[in-house]
């Protein structure tokens, strides 16, 4: 008994020390290329949503949902209008098949009165674009598990690495045009260590990404 107990501090010990030692592997870069000058008035809002007509992947809305929460809270807060709430109201023309791929796109619903009427009902000046996703790679280790009459228990070590990159365009209502680019590209690498339980240790590159473009975002909007 006390040595089942030892084992069990020795080993909460060791997964303690691999997560501090692992916690801090993420790194993360945000490029910012501008092409129009901006400001927003304190009754104006923005609207942030994902891009979903690739066949083979789509903007996550939890990503999506994430940079507009951010950028709706604390220092420089910005008016931001929920995604699913403005494609509701402007069905049917921000749907995936039928949204603007570009500004001039952009024009072209504008002269519909309609949208217009809507858009400017939402206070809209700003429409922004999120475009891209997270993927794993570099897969190494195993883990094995196995079961005795004395207990069970998995040992191993895994590890892959994670990458965020997405892309914010940002459409000035008032230009008709996309006044900048922001770029977040998020890395870390993800570990499985198994000292009889696995315990996951992952990489947070996806809330990285997030963070660092929704501030870089709130910067770029205000004019700063």
């Amino acid at each position: 008994m006390i040595k089942s107990e030892i084992a069990s501090v020795i080993n909460i010990g060791i997964i303690s020390l691999v997560m501090v030692f692992f916690a801090s592997c993420t790194s993360t870069t945000v490029d910012e290329f501008r092409q129009g000058e901006t400001g927003i008035e304190s009754g104006e809002s923005i609207v942030i949503l994902g891009r979903r007509q690739a066949s083979d992947y789509e903007t996550r809305s939890e990503f999506v949902e994430c940079v507009g929460d951010r950028m709706r809270r604390g220092q420089n807060a910005i008016n931001v209008v929920p995604e699913k709430e403005f494609v509701d109201a402007m069905f049917p023309w921000f749907e995936p098949r039928t949204a603007p791929l570009r500004p001039s796109g952009l024009e072209q619903l504008m002269a519909e009165d309609a949208v217009a009427s809507k858009i400017n009902d939402f206070g809209i000046r700003y429409i922004i674009w999120i475009d891209g996703f997270t993927e794993t790679s570099g897969r190494a280790g195993s883990i094995s598990c196995a079961v005795g009459p004395a207990g069970g228990g998995c040992f191993g070590f895994g590890t892959w690495e994670d990458d965020a990159s997405f892309d914010a365009f940002v459409w000035d209502i008032d230009s008709l045009r996309n006044v900048g680019t922001i770029n977040a590209d998020a890395t870390g690498q993800s570990y499985l260590p198994a000292l009889v339980v696995p315990i996951p240790l992952l990489a947070r590159v996806e809330e990285n990404a997030c963070s660092r473009l929704a501030t870089q975002l709130k910067d770029f909007v205000k004019g700063s």
